[in-house]
Formats: structure tokens, sequence, C-alpha cells
């Protein structure tokens, strides 16, 4: 069969090349075509448009960059009705792929959401857009299926395929020494900065990461860089503090970490997955103004990060817009480096998540429940 994947961000590529392996053993006469990245290039196919063409974050950089967007969703209309797949597969994305859902739908192709749009924390009105262009929707939240089921909508959860992606890793992990000699690390234990993966998201946290890393010599901070930002953005950030920044081995920094600042997002849940005790940072642009609307118009939640939401609670610390200060930070790191008793509260909050969480082999059962239902 022939499936046209659309990915617009890294963990989209990451969690896309993960469903490609499994649907080449599902359907070994598989054909892709599709919107990704560097590793789901690496499973075949054809790449027509890498992410790194489209990730535009905050509502000042979208506007900016309207015309691109523009381009970028013409183009795939006019690939989709070249290719004409038998299943268009969006994965997460949901400001372009709902559009690509419409557009499909309209040109009778069958449309399958695979990691589904976040509405039941901001955009809910985007719940009428699912309904009427998707097909099958997949999720990988446990909470979410009685989300949908109250829209009317019945789901297949299929687990959380960063499940698959940490069991993978362990498989081939490094050892510590190895991490840190490849890295010319020392001994200190260490502590991972991850910024983000797009450029606005690393200018708005790394820069009160680098301060209160400055407050603990006695920890070596490593930055978990991402190899699609251009380096000056790293450097420039960084002058004249020496933070290393290793590009693309993010799991193998959590794996061999003590504690980390995570910007929130996809990130939040695979330190989880590590048992690295955390504190979660984001922000946009707006400050006040924009946290006032989007508490009060938008959001839907009271939390953030992944990890909160699964477990419904506060299990980790979060630091979001006008709150992001340097005080907050230092205060917060200081804790999950040195009080033993705050990092044992984490850690078992994390048991408890993995148990909610379920067992790997995500990947595996969507591109199983994907074949089986285009069979029919």
């Amino acid at each position: 069969m022939k499936y046209y994947l659309i990915a617009g961000e890294a963990s989209g590529d990451l969690h896309g090349s993960n469903l490609m392996r499994e649907l080449k053993l599902a359907d070994p006469e598989a054909q892709f075509r599709y919107f990704g990245g560097d590793l789901m290039q690496n499973e075949g196919g054809t790449l027509v448009k890498h992410y790194r063409e489209m990730a535009f974050m905050g509502i000042v950089n979208v506007v900016l960059n309207l015309k691109t967007i523009g381009r970028n969703m013409k183009f795939c209309q006019k690939d989709l009705l070249e290719f004409q797949p038998d299943v268009v597969i969006l994965i997460d994305y949901p400001g372009f792929n709902l559009r690509m859902a419409e557009f499909a739908k309209r040109h009778n192709q069958r449309v399958f959401y695979y990691i589904s749009p976040k509405v039941w924390a901001w955009k809910e009105y985007r719940v009428k857009k699912i309904k009427a262009f998707v097909d099958e929707l997949f999720t990988i939240l446990p909470f979410e299926t009685e989300y949908f089921k109250k829209h009317g909508i019945d789901v297949n959860y299929v687990g959380n395929p960063l499940m698959d992606s940490v069991a993978a890793f362990q498989k081939k992990a490094l050892s510590k020494a190895e991490f840190l000699n490849k890295n010319n690390l020392d001994e200190r234990p260490v502590v991972a900065l991850l910024s983000g993966s797009r450029k606005q998201e690393i200018k708005n946290t790394l820069p009160i990461m680098k301060k209160a890393a400055a407050c603990y010599p006695e920890f070596q901070f490593v930055v978990a860089g991402v190899s699609t930002v251009d380096k000056k953005t790293y450097d420039k950030i960084l002058r004249g503090f020496p933070i290393p920044v290793i590009y693309n081995q993010t799991y193998d920094l959590l794996s061999n970490s003590h504690s980390a600042l995570v910007a929130s997002g996809t990130a939040t849940l695979e330190t989880a997955l590590f048992g690295v005790p955390q504190t979660v940072l984001y922000r946009v642009e707006g400050g006040r103004v924009v946290q006032f609307i989007m508490k009060n118009f938008f959001l839907k939640v009271k939390w953030a990060s992944l990890p909160n939401l699964i477990l419904n609670k506060e299990a980790l610390k979060e630091f979001i817009q006008v709150d992001l200060t340097f005080k907050n930070v230092r205060d917060e790191l200081h804790r999950l480096l040195y009080e033993q008793d705050y990092r044992d509260k984490i850690t078992a909050d994390y048991n408890r998540l993995n148990e909610i969480l379920g067992e790997p082999g995500t990947s595996k059962r969507a591109a199983k429940k994907m074949t089986e239902l285009l069979k029919t």
C-alpha cells in the first residue's frame, strides 16, 4: 500500500520513523512518501519536505512566515493528488495537518491521525475538524480516550511511542564511562539542559538555564543540542560560560544525568522515562499579556508538562511565562541537586507514570491496527 506521512517537527520525525519501521513489517509492499526528517529518511521512501523548513513556533514567528507556510500547504496538496496514497497519516502538528486532513478528505483520500492534536489543552474547537475529516484517530495518552468519547469520537489507544524509543535505546546505550570519554566530560555529576528543539524555544529558555548553572560549579551542565538549529544560536547564548553542547545524543545525556532543566514538551516525558528529576520551563513572546490570554481564553488544563497531565498532579515544578525567573529556577534547581527526599518523591511519581503508560510496543500496535483497517 501507499502511505503518505506528514510530520512537521523533530518529535514527529522520531515517531514517524518508528511507525514506518513497523509498517514495513506489517506490509512488506509498503511505499512511503512524506514530510519529515532524517530519521524517517533512514527508513526509506521519499522525503519531499524536511521539517526544518516548517517548524515555526510562537504567534509572531508564525505571522512572519505565513507565506512560507502557505507555500508548504500548496506544495503538499499538489503532491497528495499526484501520489494518490491509500492513506494519509498525520503526525501531531495540527495547525498544518488539520488543513491537510480536510483537503485529503475532500479528495476521497483516507485519513489516519497518529498522535492526536492536544485539543484537550487548547483550541478545543479543533475537535469538530477531527470528527469531520479524520477517519481513524490513534492516541498515545491514556486520558485522551475518555476525552474524545465525550465528543462522540472513538479512538484507537495504542500506548505511548516514547516507551518504544527509550526501550530501543537502552539496548545499545553507552556506559557512563564511554559517554563521558566520548564527549570530553569530567567526573562531576551531569545536569542536562534540554532547552527545546526550535530556535525560539532555545532563545526563551537557555539564557536562564545558563545563569542558574553558573551557581553550581560542582556540577557539570550539558546542553542537548539540536542539529537542525544553527550552532551560532547556542554559541551566542552561552558566550562567557563554558557549557558544552552535544548534538544528537539526548538519550545518552539523559541516561547519565543526575538532574535536568527541560523546556516543556515531549522532552519532559522522555526525561521522566529515564528517571531523571527535572524542572519544567517555558516561555513564548508576550509575557503577562500572553499569559493572561492563554489562561483565561485558551488553556483548558492545569499543567503544561506531560508527566503532570498524565499523573493528574503537580509531580514536577513548572515555571511558565512570567514565573520563569532566574530566582525561581535557581532555587528549584538547588532542591533537585541536594534534597534527596525531594528527588525520591519525584522518582516515586515516575514509577506510577510507568505503570499508567504500560508496556512498550506502541509503534507495532499502531502499525498492526492501521494495516488491518486499510484491508477493510
